[in-house]
């Protein structure tokens, strides 16, 4: 299949980490014609915008990694933010991506789309199978939304219009353009900032939220970003030969999963932060274990690249120049 490097491509949310690694790759690859705008040029929760948008710039093809994203904490504050921005996001620039003849698109999700108790490593057809997690429900309930709104879209004007809309779910993301606020990340880089701050600040321990039972699969984002290219240029046949019509998201995982404990140990030695590591049990763990089975993609020729201690330190050099871009 010949792949044209010269067509038309809006990446919408390139500044987040998922977005910004998508660009590099597509750079990297060759592309040359790569469209997006800020939150402040464009707002993808106001239709109007998004629709002018859309009918001005014609891209032929549309990567959808802007969402509204965050921890256990901002998950539980802010419920009614995260399943309003993300639907309307999405919403907006799938339903527009269509009326503006946009004839791929790929959606990425979330692993937390999957039930609290799915049977481990969760395969795609787990998804409505079961009760989600309660501490980021209204997110989950959003990214499920987007895929069978492709789903849907395809079958309805798959035949009629030639698209072909895909959705990817990728397990939990670390490494560069990550976001560290104290309070409202994700688990590693709300450990790389704890951790570094407790080395700077000589503190002779860290504490660690809940048990450390909790077992995780952490993916480094620049792999994603290369699973999603590999999935966008997989000929249509290929991406059907693992989906079906109604079940057509694809995991991407690492494809083995750690402790919350073992990740803690292993973000100190990436920081070198030489103290103790204390568990605060007065804190929540949210789901026994997530580990995604990542089979289909893996047979359609997709591994990753980076093991954790690479992209952990990878993740800390980054989290370090930000720092210092930010206090020059």
């Amino acid at each position: 299949m010949t792949i044209d490097l010269q067509q038309k491509i809006y990446i919408a949310g390139h500044r987040g980490m998922v977005g910004s690694a998508i660009v590099r790759e597509l750079k990297r690859k060759g592309y040359t014609n790569l469209v997006y705008r800020t939150h402040q040029e464009l707002d993808l929760t106001n239709q109007l915008a998004v629709q002018n948008f859309f009918a001005q710039e014609k891209p032929n093809q549309v990567y959808l990694a802007a969402a509204k994203v965050g921890g256990i904490h901002a998950n539980n504050t802010y419920p009614a933010e995260f399943i309003y921005n993300n639907l309307m996001v999405q919403n907006n620039v799938i339903h527009h991506a269509f009326l503006s003849s946009v004839k791929k698109l790929l959606f990425l999700g979330s692993s937390c789309i999957y039930p609290k108790l799915a049977a481990q490593p969760m395969g795609e057809e787990a998804l409505l199978t079961g009760q989600l997690e309660p501490t980021n429900e209204p997110y989950a309930i959003a990214k499920i939304a987007g895929i069978k709104m492709c789903e849907s879209y395809n079958r309805q004007y798959g035949v009629s219009h030639g698209i072909d809309y895909r959705s990817v779910m990728p397990t939990n993301l670390y490494g560069p353009g990550d976001n560290y606020h104290p309070e409202n990340s994700h688990v590693i880089p709300a450990l790389i900032r704890r951790f570094h701050e407790a080395k700077v600040n000589q503190h002779a321990e860290v504490v660690i939220w809940g048990t450390g039972t909790p077992r995780r699969e952490f993916l480094y984002v620049d792999d994603m970003a290369k699973a999603s290219v590999f999935v966008m240029e997989l000929a249509k046949e290929q991406y059907e030969s693992v989906t079906s019509p109604m079940q057509s998201h694809l995991n991407v995982g690492f494809g083995s999963d750690i402790t919350i404990a073992e990740l803690a140990k292993a973000v100190a030695k990436a920081t070198q932060y030489p103290g103790k590591i204390v568990l605060d049990l007065s804190k929540p763990d949210g789901s026994p274990q997530k580990w995604m089975s990542s089979k289909r993609l893996n047979q359609l020729g997709w591994q990753p690249e980076h093991h954790l201690e690479d992209g952990l330190r990878k993740a800390y050099l980054d989290f370090c120049v930000q720092r210092s871009t930010s206090a020059s």
